[in-house]
């Protein structure tokens, strides 16, 4: 086996134990040391491993401590990539999300579309309201709103699986880069409809206006979120 094979199996046996409560939230994994010895392995691999725990949010180093095990009923959302939904999902290997279409179809912009994407009142809008059920709660409400005229074509069966495979695969589109905006915001009716609040009366909202490489904005993404299951995250360097 190789030294590449050796640090992803490490890190997945790692990854499971913590996801199945092996190794708690809140307490420290065994030393370097030991880990090298469990795993009959050289230190740099099993650095190598908990290297890349850290950096899908499994653990937090602690200089002079080790490595401290992080709430994983909590999913990392990263604020500067552009990732769909469906990436994210792979990307942190869970199985247990489910997408629900609660709401599709073509509409007018109203007044606060229409100042959104800067068209006419009259212009033709895709609406797609989509719920994520992870671990039998519904607890992201997502509200996407394309122009008819970048997507031409939308279907419900697609919005169940991923429009942006669709919109880069099948329609090519440049999708290029994106502002994003994180307030928190009182739950509205449409909130309490589609999600499983409990008695939380906020959510977290990720408002994403994405652009094509022509600078076009040709969607605008509301993402609600249930306060207690996210943390957003983000990676920064001081320049020197």
């Amino acid at each position: 086996m190789t030294k590449s094979n050796k640090y992803k199996q490490i890190f997945e046996d790692l990854s499971e134990k913590i996801q199945n409560g092996t190794y708690k939230t809140n307490t420290i994994l065994p030393s370097e040391n030991e880990l090298t010895g469990m795993y009959s392995t050289s230190r740099e691999t099993i650095r190598k491993a908990l290297t890349l725990l850290a950096q899908k949010g499994l653990i937090q180093k602690l200089r002079g401590k080790g490595s401290l095990v992080l709430d994983v009923s909590r999913l990392n959302f990263p604020i500067s990539g552009l990732v769909s939904f469906k990436e994210l999902q792979s990307s942190i290997g869970r199985e247990d999300i489910e997408t629900t279409v609660h709401e599709f179809g073509l509409e007018n912009a109203d007044s606060s579309l229409s100042s959104i994407f800067e068209v006419a009142d009259s212009t033709e809008i895709w609406n797609v309201v989509r719920s994520r059920r992870i671990q039998g709660e519904r607890i992201i409400l997502d509200k996407s709103y394309f122009l008819k005229s970048e997507v031409p074509l939308l279907t419900k069966e697609i919005c169940e699986n991923s429009i942006y495979e669709y919109l880069e695969k099948e329609l090519e589109l440049p999708i290029d880069f994106a502002k994003k905006e994180i307030v928190v915001e009182e739950c509205t009716d449409e909130d309490r409809r589609y999600l499983d609040l409990d008695d939380y009366d906020h959510v977290v909202v990720v408002k994403n206006y994405v652009h094509l490489k022509d600078a076009t904005l040709f969607e605008y993404t509301e993402s609600r979120h249930r306060l207690d299951k996210f943390r957003f995250v983000d990676f920064a360097r001081r320049k020197n």
